[in-house]
């Protein structure tokens, strides 16, 4: 009994020095995506609070690849000690249903550290295409099935998922035209190559503002603040009940991590997501910082789970499947 109680006493004071430490060295958040991409950016405003908020230097590495799953599955085998994370978007959720055969258990392999933002998406079409709002523009959907160009930026991609689940509400199958990213499929959107695409606000604001697209709806249960947004109806309000589509972002680490490096990282979350110049640096992007529940890592988890459930339902009605 006495060395047992020594023991305990023993671990007891290694997780107190442990925590009084960290960190004790710069942390590497792994984006799993090449660098520009608006996943990078996220993770290098964040890193910049963030790295603020731990005292500690934030090391943003690269891994690119296989629609996000090399990255994730890098952290999901390294070292549990608190200095590897994973700033992932709605690839958490959506690998499990596109991926037949995955090297990680998304719910299992990982620590839930809060959700960062959330990103909404906008119905845009052709400049030529002969409609002026979303109405006329469902009469013209109908009156050319079988005709219809929607354009993505790969599979997977938000593009994709969005373009996806707007196919399954309408009820009539388009032609999908994947893109090896979203710049060349909004070119041959531009140009009238393709007729419709649903994407990131990051991507189609500028388009929009422009007026070099047709801008049908939102895909936000509410209307958008953006004023150039502002007055885009939601598609949830035109008729596709429920449909709410946004690609979020959140932070994770190898399953196993001490609990002392996780509070300490949470806690640093939530003064990193109150930081005035993150939030102008989201604003730019057209992205919103998450300010409820999710930045805990139990409701972050909670909601990652039912999305894991929504759009593998989706995954699965439409066959969509990578190896």
């Amino acid at each position: 009994m006495k060395r047992l109680l020594t023991a305990a006493a023993a671990t007891v004071l290694a997780t107190a020095a442990f925590a009084q430490g960290y960190p004790e060295k710069p942390i590497t958040v792994v984006v799993p995506f090449a660098a520009g991409g608006p996943t990078d950016k996220v993770a290098r405003d964040l890193g910049v609070a963030l790295g603020a908020a731990l005292k500690q230097t934030i090391i943003i590495d690269n891994v690119g690849g296989a629609g996000g799953t090399l990255g994730a599955t890098k952290v999901a085998k390294a070292a549990p000690d608190g200095y590897t994370l994973l700033l992932h978007h709605i690839g958490m959720a959506t690998s499990p249903g596109l991926y037949r055969k995955l090297p990680y258990n998304t719910l299992n392999d990982f620590e839930y550290l809060g959700l960062i933002n959330e990103v909404p998406m906008t119905l845009i079409g052709r400049p030529t295409l002969p409609a002026s709002n979303y109405a006329e523009l469902r009469k013209w959907i109908d009156a050319n099935k079988g005709k219809i160009n929607l354009a993505n930026a790969g599979l997977g991609a938000a593009s994709h998922l969005c373009g996806m689940l707007f196919q399954q509400q309408v009820g009539v199958d388009m032609t999908t035209v994947p893109y090896k990213g979203t710049a060349p499929a909004m070119n041959d959107l531009l140009g009238g190559q393709v007729d419709i695409m649903c994407d990131q606000t990051t991507n189609t604001t500028g388009q929009i503002e422009g007026g070099k697209v047709k801008a049908f709806a939102v895909t936000t249960l509410k209307p958008l603040t953006t004023p150039s947004l502002a007055k885009l109806p939601t598609l949830d309000s035109q008729g596709l009940k429920g449909f709410n589509v946004s690609i979020w972002h959140g932070l994770y680490a190898p399953k196993g991590t001490p609990a002392a490096a996780l509070e300490k990282i949470n806690a640093a979350l939530k003064v990193a997501l109150k930081d005035a110049e993150f939030h102008k640096r989201e604003e730019a992007l057209g992205a919103v910082v998450v300010n409820d529940a999710r930045v805990s890592p139990a409701e972050h988890k909670k909601f990652v789970a039912a999305e894991i459930d929504k759009w593998g339902t989706a995954i699965k009605a439409a066959g969509v499947y990578a190896d």
